[in-house]
Protein backbone atom coordinates (compact mmCIF):
# COMPACT_ATOMS: atom_id res chain seq x y z
CA UNK A 1 0.00 0.00 0.00
CA UNK A 2 1.43 3.97 -1.07
CA UNK A 3 3.01 5.43 2.26
CA UNK A 4 0.44 7.91 2.79
CA UNK A 5 -1.08 9.55 6.08
CA UNK A 6 -4.21 8.83 7.22
CA UNK A 7 -7.01 11.21 6.09
CA UNK A 8 -7.35 13.40 9.22
CA UNK A 9 -10.63 14.99 10.26
CA UNK A 10 -10.74 18.47 11.78
CA UNK A 11 -11.86 18.02 15.32
CA UNK A 12 -15.48 16.54 15.67
CA UNK A 13 -17.99 16.04 18.40
CA UNK A 14 -17.81 12.62 20.44
CA UNK A 15 -19.67 9.85 18.82
CA UNK A 16 -22.74 9.53 21.18
CA UNK A 17 -22.14 5.74 21.54
CA UNK A 18 -24.48 5.64 24.86
CA UNK A 19 -27.71 6.09 22.37
CA UNK A 20 -26.61 3.39 20.00
CA UNK A 21 -25.77 0.71 22.43
CA UNK A 22 -29.51 -1.13 22.21
CA UNK A 23 -29.54 -2.05 18.86
CA UNK A 24 -25.52 -2.03 18.66
CA UNK A 25 -25.69 -6.32 18.22
CA UNK A 26 -28.95 -5.74 15.79
CA UNK A 27 -26.58 -5.97 12.85
CA UNK A 28 -25.42 -9.71 11.14
CA UNK A 29 -22.66 -7.68 10.04
CA UNK A 30 -21.24 -6.24 13.10
CA UNK A 31 -21.94 -9.71 14.37
CA UNK A 32 -20.25 -11.68 11.53
CA UNK A 33 -17.03 -9.25 11.81
CA UNK A 34 -16.70 -10.02 15.87
CA UNK A 35 -16.18 -14.02 14.59
CA UNK A 36 -14.01 -13.27 11.73
CA UNK A 37 -11.60 -10.57 14.03
CA UNK A 38 -11.91 -13.43 16.99
CA UNK A 39 -10.64 -16.00 14.78
CA UNK A 40 -7.95 -13.94 12.91
CA UNK A 41 -6.73 -12.78 16.89
CA UNK A 42 -6.80 -16.57 18.17
CA UNK A 43 -5.00 -17.33 14.93
CA UNK A 44 -2.35 -14.63 14.68
CA UNK A 45 -1.46 -14.26 18.31
CA UNK A 46 -1.15 -17.51 20.20
CA UNK A 47 -3.73 -16.82 23.09
CA UNK A 48 -4.04 -19.21 25.57
CA UNK A 49 -5.32 -19.92 28.72
CA UNK A 50 -2.37 -18.46 30.76
CA UNK A 51 -3.18 -14.97 29.39
CA UNK A 52 -4.46 -11.70 31.15
CA UNK A 53 -6.27 -9.95 27.83
CA UNK A 54 -7.59 -6.21 27.50
CA UNK A 55 -10.00 -5.62 25.21
CA UNK A 56 -10.06 -1.82 23.87
CA UNK A 57 -13.07 0.11 22.58
CA UNK A 58 -15.35 -3.78 23.77
CA UNK A 59 -18.73 -2.16 23.16
CA UNK A 60 -21.14 -4.32 24.22
CA UNK A 61 -18.31 -7.09 24.32
CA UNK A 62 -19.53 -9.16 20.69
CA UNK A 63 -15.40 -9.78 20.44
CA UNK A 64 -14.50 -9.71 24.57
CA UNK A 65 -16.52 -12.64 24.96
CA UNK A 66 -16.03 -14.50 21.88
CA UNK A 67 -12.03 -14.63 23.81
CA UNK A 68 -13.17 -15.14 27.03
CA UNK A 69 -13.27 -18.36 26.68
CA UNK A 70 -9.58 -18.89 25.60
CA UNK A 71 -7.66 -16.76 28.06
CA UNK A 72 -7.05 -16.76 31.87
CA UNK A 73 -9.04 -13.52 32.53
CA UNK A 74 -10.24 -10.47 30.05
CA UNK A 75 -11.21 -6.75 30.50
CA UNK A 76 -13.75 -5.07 28.23
CA UNK A 77 -12.55 -1.37 28.15
CA UNK A 78 -15.02 1.03 26.94
CA UNK A 79 -15.96 4.88 27.07
CA UNK A 80 -19.84 4.37 26.79
CA UNK A 81 -21.24 3.16 30.20
CA UNK A 82 -24.60 2.18 28.52
CA UNK A 83 -21.93 -0.04 26.15
CA UNK A 84 -20.77 -1.65 29.48
CA UNK A 85 -24.22 -2.49 30.89
CA UNK A 86 -24.91 -4.55 28.11
CA UNK A 87 -21.81 -5.83 28.34
CA UNK A 88 -22.25 -6.79 32.32
CA UNK A 89 -25.69 -8.18 31.66
CA UNK A 90 -24.16 -10.37 29.09
CA UNK A 91 -21.22 -11.36 32.29
CA UNK A 92 -23.95 -11.78 34.36
CA UNK A 93 -26.61 -13.53 32.76
CA UNK A 94 -23.82 -15.86 31.76
CA UNK A 95 -22.26 -16.37 35.18
CA UNK A 96 -18.67 -15.69 34.19
CA UNK A 97 -16.20 -15.09 36.74
CA UNK A 98 -12.94 -14.35 34.16
CA UNK A 99 -13.87 -11.13 32.58
CA UNK A 100 -15.26 -8.10 33.56
CA UNK A 101 -15.51 -4.35 32.39
CA UNK A 102 -13.77 -1.07 32.87
CA UNK A 103 -15.08 2.51 32.08
CA UNK A 104 -12.11 4.37 30.22
CA UNK A 105 -12.43 7.49 28.70
CA UNK A 106 -9.39 8.82 27.34
CA UNK A 107 -10.74 12.31 26.73
CA UNK A 108 -11.64 12.54 30.15
CA UNK A 109 -7.99 11.93 31.33
CA UNK A 110 -8.49 8.64 32.11
CA UNK A 111 -5.95 5.87 31.90
CA UNK A 112 -5.13 2.11 31.61
CA UNK A 113 -5.07 0.34 34.88
CA UNK A 114 -3.98 -3.47 35.25
CA UNK A 115 -1.22 -5.43 33.56
CA UNK A 116 -1.88 -7.43 30.23
CA UNK A 117 -0.04 -10.22 28.43
CA UNK A 118 -2.13 -8.95 25.47
CA UNK A 119 -4.16 -5.89 24.28
CA UNK A 120 -6.48 -6.34 21.32
CA UNK A 121 -8.94 -3.86 19.92
CA UNK A 122 -11.59 -3.84 16.75
CA UNK A 123 -12.83 -1.01 14.97
CA UNK A 124 -11.91 1.60 17.66
CA UNK A 125 -8.25 3.41 16.80
CA UNK A 126 -10.53 5.81 14.02
CA UNK A 127 -12.34 7.26 16.94
CA UNK A 128 -8.98 7.90 19.37
CA UNK A 129 -7.73 11.28 18.10
CA UNK A 130 -4.60 11.00 19.12
CA UNK A 131 -2.99 7.44 18.66
CA UNK A 132 0.65 8.35 19.98
CA UNK A 133 -0.73 8.25 23.69
CA UNK A 134 -2.69 5.42 23.28
CA UNK A 135 0.05 3.39 21.84
CA UNK A 136 1.87 4.61 25.08
CA UNK A 137 -0.43 3.79 27.54
CA UNK A 138 -0.47 -0.12 25.75
CA UNK A 139 3.05 -0.45 25.87
CA UNK A 140 3.32 0.89 29.39
CA UNK A 141 0.12 -1.39 30.25
CA UNK A 142 1.79 -5.04 28.77
CA UNK A 143 4.23 -7.26 30.54
CA UNK A 144 7.44 -7.63 28.97
CA UNK A 145 6.91 -9.96 25.42
CA UNK A 146 3.01 -8.81 25.97
CA UNK A 147 1.26 -8.54 22.05
CA UNK A 148 -1.05 -6.00 20.55
CA UNK A 149 -3.26 -6.81 18.07
CA UNK A 150 -5.19 -4.02 16.59
CA UNK A 151 -7.79 -4.54 13.85
CA UNK A 152 -9.11 -1.24 11.65
CA UNK A 153 -9.97 -0.43 8.50
CA UNK A 154 -7.63 0.78 5.58
CA UNK A 155 -7.83 4.18 4.25
CA UNK A 156 -11.15 5.32 3.25
CA UNK A 157 -12.16 8.32 2.02
CA UNK A 158 -14.18 9.58 4.57
CA UNK A 159 -16.64 7.10 2.74
CA UNK A 160 -17.35 4.24 5.25
CA UNK A 161 -19.60 5.97 7.94
CA UNK A 162 -22.48 7.02 7.20
CA UNK A 163 -22.23 9.88 9.94
CA UNK A 164 -18.62 10.71 10.49
CA UNK A 165 -19.50 12.80 13.77
CA UNK A 166 -16.52 11.40 16.05
CA UNK A 167 -13.75 9.71 13.40
CA UNK A 168 -10.64 11.32 13.72
CA UNK A 169 -9.43 8.75 10.88
CA UNK A 170 -10.76 7.98 7.41
CA UNK A 171 -9.11 4.49 8.01
CA UNK A 172 -5.15 3.76 8.53
CA UNK A 173 -1.99 3.57 6.45
CA UNK A 174 -0.53 0.74 7.74
CA UNK A 175 3.17 1.63 7.36
CA UNK A 176 2.53 5.14 9.05
CA UNK A 177 0.61 3.07 11.83
CA UNK A 178 3.34 0.81 12.46
CA UNK A 179 5.60 3.56 12.11
CA UNK A 180 3.86 4.48 15.11
CA UNK A 181 3.80 1.59 17.13
CA UNK A 182 7.66 1.51 16.62
CA UNK A 183 8.20 4.84 18.22
CA UNK A 184 5.94 3.79 20.81
CA UNK A 185 8.68 0.72 21.96
CA UNK A 186 7.19 -1.95 19.72
CA UNK A 187 8.77 -4.61 17.94
CA UNK A 188 7.92 -7.19 15.04
CA UNK A 189 5.28 -4.95 13.56
CA UNK A 190 3.54 -6.99 10.76
CA UNK A 191 -0.07 -6.30 9.31
CA UNK A 192 -2.51 -8.57 7.20
CA UNK A 193 -5.85 -8.21 5.61
CA UNK A 194 -8.55 -9.77 7.72
CA UNK A 195 -11.75 -9.14 5.89
CA UNK A 196 -14.01 -6.82 3.50
CA UNK A 197 -16.66 -5.14 4.49
CA UNK A 198 -19.34 -4.72 1.45
CA UNK A 199 -21.66 -2.19 2.13
CA UNK A 200 -24.34 -0.43 -0.26
CA UNK A 201 -23.30 3.44 -2.02
CA UNK A 202 -26.20 3.75 -3.49
CA UNK A 203 -28.14 3.04 -7.33
CA UNK A 204 -27.81 -0.83 -6.63
CA UNK A 205 -24.09 -0.91 -6.19
CA UNK A 206 -22.32 -1.44 -2.97
CA UNK A 207 -18.18 -0.80 -1.93
CA UNK A 208 -15.66 -3.24 -0.20
CA UNK A 209 -13.70 -1.80 2.61
CA UNK A 210 -10.73 -3.69 3.61
CA UNK A 211 -10.03 -4.15 7.27
CA UNK A 212 -6.45 -5.42 8.66
CA UNK A 213 -4.77 -6.67 11.65
CA UNK A 214 -1.83 -5.27 12.91
CA UNK A 215 0.33 -6.75 15.01
CA UNK A 216 3.48 -5.75 17.72
CA UNK A 217 5.52 -7.23 20.67
CA UNK A 218 6.48 -5.58 23.38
Amino acid sequence: MANQPAVMKSPANKKDFDSAAATWDDKPQRVRLAQEVAEALVRHLGLTSAMNVLDFGCGTGLLTLRLQPLVRTIVGADSSRAMLDLLNAKIGQAELDNVCSMNLDLEQGDTLKGKYHCIVSSMTLHHVRQLEPLFAQFHRALLPGGMVGLVDLDLDNGLFHDDNTGVFHFGFDRARLGGLLTAAGFVEVRDLTVTEIVKEAGNGTSRPFSVFLIIARK
